[in-house]
């Protein structure tokens, strides 16, 4: 989840479909990448130091060794971990939810309008196949990677969107040199059709997307109150949530 939203940047892919409104804000930043094993919850990056922190049963492992904690340190270690956990299976549920709503529902759409519905379908579960193996690559129960999630999902809609384009544009050509009023009219309300399609949709990711946000808020302030420190003197820092008007600025 290095630098990127847990999953939440992903909204803005789910508009891919140009007309769903979802309204969540939730600057979640790590440095860190994140996987769960049956034991542990697991941090680690390449740069900076530390570069690998492991939770497991209220203890801490920082780099090479065991550090001491204090009693109410354990307690939130654990508490941590139990958090950490439940947050796995909604984050994951975020990002494919965000998949199937930018790559589904335009499709579906591209399908009716085009010339060669069969064909646009057949190039559809193509690649969503293909994207498919890539999700199982950067989301599972145990790991949850959203820059590999997002960067697929985006590779995904651009690969397949200039030949969706196409079939639309071959249809509405047809349309218009067969004098197909019916068709011609669908095409002028292709806007509402989409936005129709994709919005009950988006309200459900919406209300789960503020649910990670609030696990994810849950997680920052677990770390925050941590007393262990680095023997640089710094916090852990695991996780950094950014008011959304900071965010922007920094931008």
């Amino acid at each position: 989840m290095r630098s990127v939203s847990m999953g939440l940047s992903l909204l803005l892919l789910a508009g891919a479909a140009q007309a769903a409104e979802v309204h969540v804000e939730c600057n979640v930043r790590s440095d860190y990448d994140f996987a769960l094993s049956d034991k542990s919850v697991i941090f680690t990056r390449e740069t900076a130091s530390p570069k690998a922190i492991v939770m497991r049963q209220g203890r801490l492992f920082v780099d090479d060794r065991w550090v001491s904690l204090s009693a109410a340190d354990s307690k939130r270690v654990a508490e941590y971990e139990r958090e950490a956990r439940a947050t796995m299976p909604l984050a994951r549920q975020v990002g494919l939810d965000a998949a199937d709503i930018a790559f589904t529902t335009l499709g579906e759409v591209a399908a009716g309008f085009g010339g060669d519905p069969s064909r646009t379908r057949a190039k559809l579960d193509k690649a969503r196949a293909e994207l498919n193996k890539e999700l199982s690559r950067s989301v599972s129960a145990n790991h949850y990677n959203s820059e590999a999630l997002g960067e697929s999902i985006g590779d995904a809609v651009k690969e397949v969107m200039p030949s969706l384009i196409g079939d639309i544009v071959t249809g509405a050509v047809s349309a218009a040199f067969s004098g197909d009023e019916k068709r011609m009219k669908q095409l002028e309300d292709m806007d509402k059709d989409i936005e129709a399609r994709i919005q009950p949709r988006a309200d459900a990711l919406e209300v789960r997307a503020r649910a990670l946000c609030t696990k994810m808020e849950n997680l920052d302030r677990i770390d925050n109150e941590l007393e262990y420190r680095l023997p640089s003197g710094k916090p852990l820092d695991l996780l950094e949530i950014k008011p959304p008007e900071k965010h922007r600025k920094a931008d």
